[in-house]
């Protein structure tokens, strides 16, 4: 039986195709795409020697509902592109694919812009690309007919999700693989958010060893991590860079957005192993930042919903004082504001419960959020139960961390050499060599006894940055230590330089809390020696000190990485405290069998960077806390806490 071909487009390239593929099938030629499809169509080809304007739109919406699959080639700016090879039935389409080649070239926001002026015009006119030469189309041609003859032969294309991009001034061809967009207009199928589909029943989770923390091994995720995620061209992630100046192997990997990008961190003791964890950084990133696993469709007041919803006024918020000025970017909460809510699951009333979306999700910018909110809580995993494992540890360790900075802790200081781990000795023998940086470790393990530290780096030396702080928490507070250092790590030396060149703004922050607003601002504040005074409560020469040995580590007794979940739970729970789970997984995710999620710890103080932003409005553990410690005889007041900017990085 003949195959019929439908072709579109009046240029080179599709004149070329044309009397290839003449003699094999039969071929149904148009100029430009009509409301009315001729019958019987096995394959459609959309072909111009430019950029056209809405013709792939168009072609999307008409194959689309016509069950026809369909491939594209055109030139733009001197390249060409042949792909993808659209399905019908499938997710994965030309805009997916342009919306992926966009964000990841460097020239984004001028390339959007082109697009929607483009897309403004009426005259759906392709403009001619003046580079597409006739060597240049015929190269395309022969990749066009190589691809047309699978599809139709094989009934498989090796260009679903992927394109060919081809330099047309040197036919240096290249391919690349892209994402689906989990939000696309034309080809998403995303499934409602439902109370059901939030319901969480923890399984077990096997270990990758005695010694691990994860369930699948860094080897099994190199497999796919690379290969799938990061691409200079179409990927979600579209760079890396390896810093070899720092006393670990730091690798930031560069995660491109609408407008502007992001560099997500990768620290471990090799370069492979911190590329991997620098792609999950950026996929838990990506997860985070928006609904794009499934669709939201609960809008409501939190009067309305309180029977099924979490109280946000129990997540603390930020004071009158700052609500009530005019510059400040959110309202107080209200009770009868409608905004749009997210399904968790409460793993202590082991029920779904409803969350606001800009709590669940912490994309700056959201139009019904009442606080600033963080990725605090966010974690991504090789399990649920790992995700959620980890999640629970960062948002203990910040807690610690803020905890003991507002109401200044007398910390014991950890004696280092009481650790008996030769790779941490080395550590901080390296990081002394390297750096110059002496190491203080302090326990900040609160009331419910999941091991937490605080760690300072002090610079011996007479320039660079003073002191550099980070937090700590893990059933093993050794491994906890180890975390810490990395994050430390990550920063000295590279710091310096900025510190020198925005000397003046950071000494004016010393006197103005009020000018630390930005995330950096945070921890290049306390690089200046003028401000270590403030840190005396930890680094006095008084402090108690303890050995690691006193520190009570959980233990972990088998192989379940649930079991230990079930430990960080039940700890929580004997001090009142919730655990509330969304699950933010997203396809793309989903398809190598990660998850993510956001936990949420009613009570527990939230990380935030810009003094203005300090949430504590509502959580009474920053008074009572440091009381059931024994810290302070009486609960503290609010004149009590500290006033400076925390020194979190």
């Amino acid at each position: 039986m003949t195959q019929n071909i439908l072709l579109i487009g009046d240029g080179l390239l599709a004149n070329y195709v044309h009397d290839q593929l003449c003699k094999q099938y039969s071929i149904i030629r148009q100029h430009n795409l009509t409301e009315e499809l001729p019958e019987n169509i096995h394959l459609a080809l959309v072909l111009h020697d430019g950029s056209p304007s809405t013709i792939h739109h168009d072609a999307e919406l008409m194959f689309r509902s016509n069950h026809i699959p369909w491939l594209r080639a055109f030139t733009s700016f001197g390249e060409g592109i042949i792909g993808p090879y659209i399905h019908p039935l499938a997710t994965g389409c030309s805009n997916c694919s342009d919306g992926r080649r966009f964000i990841a070239g460097f020239d984004q926001q001028e390339m959007w812009a082109l697009q929607r002026k483009y897309a403004l015009k009426a005259d759906n006119v392709t403009r001619r690309d003046v580079r597409a030469t006739q060597n240049g189309m015929l190269q395309m041609c022969h990749l066009i007919r190589a691809e047309t003859e699978k599809i139709l032969t094989h009934n498989h294309s090796s260009l679903e999700n992927e394109l060919i991009l081809l330099n047309l001034q040197t036919l240096q061809c290249t391919r690349h693989s892209f994402l689906p967009d989990p939000l696309c207009p034309v080809c998403s199928n995303l499934p409602d958010d439902t109370a059901d589909a939030a319901a969480i029943s923890l399984q077990p989770s096997l270990k990758t060893s005695e010694v691990a923390y994860r369930c699948r091994s860094i080897h099994e995720l190199n497999t796919f991590l690379t290969r799938d995620y990061l691409d200079y061209r179409v990927g979600m992630l579209n760079g890396k860079m390896q810093h070899s100046l720092l006393p670990f192997a730091d690798v930031i990997i560069n995660m491109p957005l609408m407008f502007g990008n992001e560099g997500v961190a990768g620290r471990t003791h090799s370069f492979a192993m911190s590329e991997a964890t620098a792609i999950l950084e950026g996929l838990e990133r990506y997860c985070g930042m928006s609904p794009r696993g499934k669709k939201t469709n609960v809008h409501g007041s939190f009067r309305e919903l309180e029977d099924h919803a979490l109280n946000p006024l129990s997540l603390g918020v930020h004071t009158n004082e700052h609500y009530n000025r005019n510059s400040f970017p959110f309202k107080p909460f209200d009770p009868d504001y409608e905004q749009n809510w997210v399904w968790g699951y409460s793993l202590l009333q082991n029920r779904p419960l409803l969350v606001p979306e800009s709590i669940a999700y912490y994309s700056l910018g959201h139009r019904d959020a009442f606080v600033y909110e963080t990725s605090n809580g966010c974690a991504i995993g090789g399990s649920l139960e790992e995700a959620i494992f980890h999640g629970i540890l960062e948002i203990v360790e910040r807690d610690a961390f803020l905890l003991t900075w507002y109401a200044e802790l007398p910390l014991p200081r950890l004696d280092l050499s009481s650790a008996n781990d030769t790779e941490l000795q080395l550590m901080i023998q390296r990081l002394y060599t390297i750096t110059g940086y002496e190491l203080h470790a302090f326990n900040a393990t609160m009331e419910h006894g999941i091991p937490s530290l605080w760690v300072i780096a002090k610079n011996t030396r007479e320039n660079g940055m003073n002191v550099v702080c980070a937090g700590g928490s893990h059933l093993d507070p050794v491994r906890a230590l180890k975390s810490a250092i990395h994050e430390i790590a990550g920063m000295l030396l590279i710091a310096d330089d900025e510190l020198e060149q925005k000397r003046e703004h950071y000494e004016n922050c010393l006197h103005d809390p009020y000018l630390v607003n930005k995330m950096e601002d945070h921890s290049m504040l306390y690089g200046l020696k003028e401000a270590e005074e403030r840190l005396h409560f930890l680094l006095r020469d008084d402090a108690p000190m303890q050995s690691f040995q006193e520190m009570n580590g959980l233990q972990s007794f088998d192989l379940d990485l649930t079991s230990d979940l079930h430990q960080l739970l039940n700890r929580l729970q004997q001090s009142g405290l919730e655990v509330i789970v969304v699950d933010q997984t997203v396809p793309l995710i989903e398809k190598n069998g990660l998850h993510c999620v956001k936990v949420i710890i009613p009570g527990m103080l939230p990380m935030t960077f810009g003094h203005h932003l300090t949430r504590v409005t509502g959580l009474d553990r920053v008074y009572t806390v440091p009381m059931t410690l024994g810290y302070s005889a009486e609960p503290l007041t609010n004149e009590q806490l500290n006033p400076h900017p925390h020194p979190f990085p």
